[in-house]
């Protein structure tokens, strides 16, 4: 997928740049980033414009202030440590102040670009919604991929086109409802999709199993047969589980969850056999956690899982949100290839091959 690149841009000395960053860190209840990871992905970016002699204006949003101003979700902390990073560098308030951001009104795109001269789009983690700050500016100005977008897009557009073989997916999560389409795209694929986490139990409902208290979309039982039919032996499923039961009681259980009991993470017996899955792979890409790892009763599936996935031989990403925060929990984060900015856009663009984003990019002037 070709994108216009800062190389694309006309001179940008003097110039004044919009930047739609990605700043939505988590802040702690005291309004203190708990980690800036996202600031600091984006300097490889505005250190290329500055240092070019560009004026650099950023903007994101941060959190869900429903359209209007909240204090909660002010830019604030993140222009603190912007800051630090990158002196000189303006920020502009939580564009989800404005409910035009969301409702991708016009004229919030006419005011977000006056006075800008250049756009450039580094908020991968936003790539899938078509937001003003997203679609609005490239139809106005000359504009180009940041260094982080641009790599996103060449790493996961990469596991599509020429994948390293054996090529594994590996899928936790909640909801199966929330993955089903990239669960259809990837199955052309992949060699292998391991499935875990909550999402395990609908598939275990579709092959007659019970599942107790367990998460279970019962709407979605059907189109879980149809895709064990279609797959065959490429979804391999947890063969046990671990559940709690009445009184606290945690059990290692097979696939068969009575009732009272609820399955809250893959069994020791899976996460071997997934282990062995990931060590013969060539490419890996993970999204979704095995269990509830914030409970360290439910943690063993996903650290196990995350372990190997750090120790894999082959190309290994990693599709961001919870699978992110589990590497990090574990001290894994900096033991994969590619680890996603966005685990939603990671999953949209892998499913439908582009994202709203990215076809307002190629639409540029400069396109």
């Amino acid at each position: 997928m070709k994108l216009p690149i800062l190389e694309d841009l006309p001179e940008p000395s003097g110039r004044r740049v919009l930047l739609r960053a990605d700043f939505n860190v988590p802040l702690s209840d005291a309004g203190e980033i708990e980690d800036d990871l996202r600031i600091r992905a984006a300097l490889p970016t505005i250190q290329w414009l500055v240092g070019r002699g560009a004026h650099v204006t950023a903007c994101s949003h941060l959190g869900r202030p429903q359209g209007k101003p909240d204090p909660r979700f002010s830019m604030e902390p993140v222009r603190a440590r912007l800051g630090e990073l990158a002196p000189g560098v303006e920020l502009l308030e939580n564009l989800r102040f404005d409910p035009g951001e969301e409702a991708n009104d016009p004229a919030f795109v006419d005011r977000l670009v006056e006075g800008q001269d250049l756009y450039v789009d580094d908020a991968f983690g936003a790539a899938h919604r078509a937001h003003a700050s997203i679609v609005g500016p490239p139809a106005r100005l000359p504009s180009a991929a940041g260094r982080l977008l641009a790599r996103e897009v060449e790493v996961l557009t990469g596991l599509l086109e020429s994948p390293a073989r054996p090529f594994v997916t590996i899928l936790g999560g909640a909801k199966v409802s929330d993955k089903l389409g990239v669960i259809r795209a990837l199955l052309a694929k992949v060699d292998t999709l391991l499935v875990g986490g909550a999402m395990c139990f609908t598939f275990f409902s579709a092959m007659g199993h019970e599942v107790g208290d367990s998460l279970l979309e019962a709407d979605q039982v059907d189109m879980c047969r149809a895709l064990l039919k279609e797959a065959g032996d490429r979804i391999l499923l947890p063969s046990d589980v671990t559940a709690l039961g009445p009184g606290d009681d945690v059990r290692q259980l097979g696939r068969s969850v009575p009732r009272g009991w609820k399955g809250l993470d893959i069994g020791p017996g899976t996460a071997a056999e997934f282990t062995d899955v990931i060590d013969d792979a060539r490419t890996v890409f993970w999204n979704g956690p095995m269990g509830v790892f914030e409970d360290d009763r439910f943690a063993a599936g996903t650290r196990t899982v995350a372990e190997a996935v750090a120790t894999c031989r082959g190309f290994t990403v990693v599709g961001g949100g919870d699978s992110a925060n589990a590497l990090a929990r574990f001290g894994l984060d900096g033991e994969v290839d590619h680890l996603s900015t966005g685990g939603g856009a990671s999953l949209e663009l892998l499913e439908h091959g582009d994202l709203p984003g990215l076809a307002a990019l190629r639409k540029a002037p400069n396109a």
